[in-house]
């Protein structure tokens, strides 16, 4: 299912938005990893099919979204793995560390729900927790423009969307959590998500840095990129 999406993405999203690709996606790998980013809107899904190859992707989904028939449709379009909310399924949780060890690429939202202001949320470690028992990096991925009130506002003018998507293409490699236990392991999940938001953040413009705005990382990733 994957190529047909791929195919509408890079050919219908051009038709209704100038889209800005900053960083080199050529030096993505070809799967075996999590792709994680900010939550703006319903259009961030689409947005990952114009820069990813990999015919496997992962999709998880929070069952709430079943008693929709959007969410029920967009279930079937992109193949989401269903989450049950409010609690750790292990179930779907075993399915995504097997799928990354064979190969695919996870599209996670670490926020957990769409960001209203458009600023960056505080993320749920998860995404941290699957990464490292998988044994694989993530890549930090930041966007803007797809926010769904500027994305209808700009429609009904028939005015294109202004869409970036930004990433370094800098692996992340979240701690080995086996051997810690307990609080000690909330912790340095929370610490490696908080991390990865960092560097996020740091990707984005200002109004859109949030919860991690004034985090020191943030702060000293932003420093380094603009020394002046």
């Amino acid at each position: 299912m994957s190529a047909p999406i791929r195919f509408i993405a890079r050919k219908i999203l051009p038709l209704i938005a100038d889209i800005e690709v900053r960083g080199d996606m050529s030096k993505l790998p070809k799967g075996g990893y999590m792709l994680a980013s900010n939550h703006l809107g319903r259009l961030d899904s689409l947005v990952v099919y114009y820069v990813i190859d990999n015919d496997d992707l992962v999709h998880p989904l929070t069952d709430k979204y079943k008693k929709y028939w959007y969410g029920r449709l967009a279930g079937r379009i992109f193949n989401v793995t269903w989450l049950t909310r409010g609690q750790a399924d292990m179930s779907a949780i075993k399915e995504f560390i097997s799928r990354l060890k064979n190969g695919a690429v996870m599209i996670i939202a670490p926020e957990g729900t769409r960001s209203k202001s458009a600023s960056l949320l505080k993320a749920e470690p998860g995404a941290i927790y699957i990464a490292s028992m998988a044994h694989v990096g993530i890549i930090p991925v930041a966007l803007t423009g797809t926010e769904d009130a500027d994305v209808v506002a700009r429609l009904k003018r028939f005015k294109k969307l202004k869409i970036t998507i930004t990433a370094d293409g800098e692996m992340y490699y979240p701690p080995d959590v086996k051997s810690v236990k307990g609080a000690e392991r909330d912790a340095l999940l929370q610490n490696s998500i908080d991390e990865l938001f960092c560097r996020i953040a740091a990707m984005l413009p200002e109004s859109y840095r949030g919860y991690y705005k004034d985090f020191p990382l943030t702060k000293q990733l932003l420093n380094q990129k603009d020394p002046a």
